[in-house]
């Protein structure tokens, strides 16, 4: 299992726009193949700043079956505009003996 965290900056004002387009596009990537899981939290300190956590089967689910898609044309349409700047991603997998 791979999870993929990606720290979302909103342009300040467009947090709740940024908000309402989310939930029209998760269930993209709800719909993909590989895709487990996932959940969106705001940060306290700074409400403009949001992380992205998304579970998938493998790293290749991600990277090339959702990346790669149609969908995700319109995941970018729907979301992409509201960065700045353009968000950092990256995969982690568990350590085992740390659960």
């Amino acid at each position: 299992m791979i999870l993929e965290l990606a720290l979302l900056d909103v342009r300040p004002g467009e947090e709740s726009r940024f908000e309402a387009a989310f939930a029209r596009a998760q269930s993209i990537i709800a719909s993909m193949q590989g895709y487990v899981s996932h959940e969106l939290q705001r940060c306290v300190e700074n409400p403009s700043r949001y992380v992205l956590l998304v579970r998938w089967q493998t790293l290749s689910d991600h990277t090339e079956g959702f990346r790669g898609s149609s969908e995700y044309l319109e995941w970018k349409r729907l979301l992409h505009h509201f960065y700045d700047p353009f968000p950092t991603v990256e995969h982690f997998e568990l350590v085992e003996g740390a659960r």
